[in-house]
């Protein structure tokens, strides 16, 4: 399961985003430090079931839209300096240690300071939270090349040195992978290794963080975000959102009072509110008519099929009606990495389907598809095995 981990400095909104991603039951306040301990839990992301292309509908879907699971990582907040431990730094920078990318929650209405104390609303600029959550995670990966780089050294004089293999080793524990390495390493152009200095280490770890912990800001509380703060973060890439609303249509909907799915750019009130209830979903429908949604699905599918180029894949038992083995219609949602093939899912389902694969089927055209086709969003996949 992919892992999306939550970021950004005390009281920026992570927990109610978390809360609202997750409808987990977790502690929500207006203070620093609300989150001590990591909440984990599941989210999902959003995209279109491929039974729309059916007569009717799979019933693993809510009206063709589908949900697929993902783990949402909610940490303790930052504040300047964590990477050396200050605050709750070691424990927030640990906890990202297998996060696939990031979603960087700001309060976009410049209503805390950058300890994350409260403040008068536009008084602090949220532009420099978003350098400052990149910054941080900088300094903690300098730090771990910092303290791998004398055992690098000792090494190089081993007529075998293979460098590239030596920092892939170190970045191991904070999800690097062989290719975040070497691209890391070609973006900074390095000198031979005795020539290293401490900026060429910094440039490093920058582009490592980039490679293996891709970032999507979450410009949260823009409901209520002055529009010089809220539009800057906007043109950077930013997606407008409001946690606070989508928690209060999430629960909404649990009581039968509207009808909402998550990521929709609307919703229906189809229970009794009070007036005050009924103003405050008109002020949320006025946010959702000009942002199209909270924002919070978008972030998270940003992070995932965006950040992270996934594809959703659907692997079934039969081709002609795309059941699987418990009779389902499209009962199973994998998310791949864009490029990946019918083999690759085949593992993906499981080891033993992928040691004994023998051939794939394209279940809308019903023809063979070969072991190095690259599969596509909303692929249908049957898996034949020897």
């Amino acid at each position: 399961m992919k892992s999306v981990g939550l970021a950004g400095k005390p009281n920026a909104g992570k927990s109610t985003f978390y809360k609202a991603a997750t409808q987990a039951d977790v502690d929500v306040g207006d203070y620093p430090f609300t989150t001590i301990d990591a909440n984990r839990g599941v989210a999902h992301v959003r995209t279109r079931c491929p039974c729309l292309d059916l007569d009717g509908r799979c019933g693993n879907c809510e009206e063709g839209r589908r949900y697929v699971a993902v783990e949402l990582v909610d940490v303790a907040g930052l504040v300047p300096g964590a990477h050396g431990g200050r605050g709750l730094g070691n424990r927030f920078l640990d906890e990202l240690r297998q996060a696939d990318s990031i979603v960087n929650v700001v309060d976009a209405s410049g209503a805390t300071d950058e300890e994350g104390e409260p403040c008068d609303v536009g008084e602090h600029d949220p532009q420099g939270d978003v350098e400052f959550l990149r910054t941080e995670l900088d300094m903690w990966l300098k730090g771990i090349v910092d303290d791998n780089w004398e055992k690098i050294e000792r090494r190089s004089r081993a007529p075998d040195f293979d460098f590239e293999a030596e920092v892939t080793e170190a970045f191991t524990g904070v999800g690097a992978s062989e290719a975040d390495v070497r691209r890391a390493l070609r973006e900074v152009d390095p000198p031979e290794f005795g020539e290293w200095t401490d900026d060429d280490r910094e440039a490093l770890a920058r582009e490592l963080r980039r490679s293996s912990k891709p970032m999507q800001v979450a410009a949260n509380k823009a409901d209520v975000a002055p529009d010089d703060l809220l539009q800057p973060l906007v043109d950077d890439g930013a997606i407008a959102t409001t946690a606070a609303s989508e928690l209060a249509l999430r629960q909404a909907d649990e009581k039968d009072v509207v009808k909402y799915h998550p990521g929709d750019d609307g919703f229906t009130v189809t229970g009794d509110v009070s007036e005050e209830q009924r103003q405050g979903l008109e002020r949320i429908r006025g946010f959702l008519d000009e942002h199209g949604g909270t924002g919070v699905q978008m972030a998270l599918n940003a992070a995932v099929y965006d950040l992270l180029d996934m594809i959703t894949v659907y692997p079934v038992e039969e081709q002609s009606t795309w059941k699987g083995a418990e009779d389902e219609v499209l009962p199973d949602a994998f998310l791949l990495p864009r490029g990946s093939t019918p083999v690759d899912l085949a593992y993906e389902i499981h080891t033993d389907i992928g040691d004994s694969y023998h051939h794939a089927v394209d279940c809308r055209s019903e023809r063979k598809i070969g072991e190095g086709h690259e599969l596509e969003e909303g692929d249908v996949v049957k898996i034949a095995t020897a």
